[in-house]
């Protein structure tokens, strides 16, 4: 068993080295899984109604990258507007990984993305089902 978050930076770092040594068809293989795990496993709905998506523009090495935005509701259920946020994970070797949320901080939501992503980028996630992705 793994974090979803080692298994998401192993796998960006074998794209990139698929891609800098021109091996295309693995590169593909990579992006695509880590296309399907963002997509199983990272906050979408329930606020986040654009879903989560795996920034590869502005990944560094070391990093995770992500793009999200959170759709705000008002005390009567209403929709009052959309934030947009990136939120990057970098190492920290005493605790796993830190977050750090960029973007508007309305109603104090930047505590609240970074709880939810750090759920769901600790979940525990077997070998067998990261590979059938």
């Amino acid at each position: 068993m793994k974090q979803l978050y080692q298994i998401l930076s192993q796998t960006l770092d074998a794209a990139f080295n698929c891609e800098r040594t021109g091996n295309i068809e693995w590169f593909g293989n990579h992006t695509l899984r880590l296309k399907v795990l963002v997509d199983k496993y990272m906050p979408s709905g329930s606020g986040f109604d654009a879903g989560t998506a795996l920034d590869f523009e502005k990944q560094t090495p070391g990093q995770l990258r992500f793009s999200t935005s959170f759709h705000h509701m008002n005390d009567a259920g209403m929709y009052t507007a959309w934030t947009y946020h990136e939120i990057v994970i970098t190492p920290n070797l005493a605790h796993g990984f830190d977050i750090r949320v960029s973007g508007r901080n309305r109603s104090d939501i930047k505590d609240y993305l970074a709880d939810v992503f750090h759920h769901a980028l600790s979940q525990e996630i077997s070998k067998t089902e990261s590979v059938n992705v």
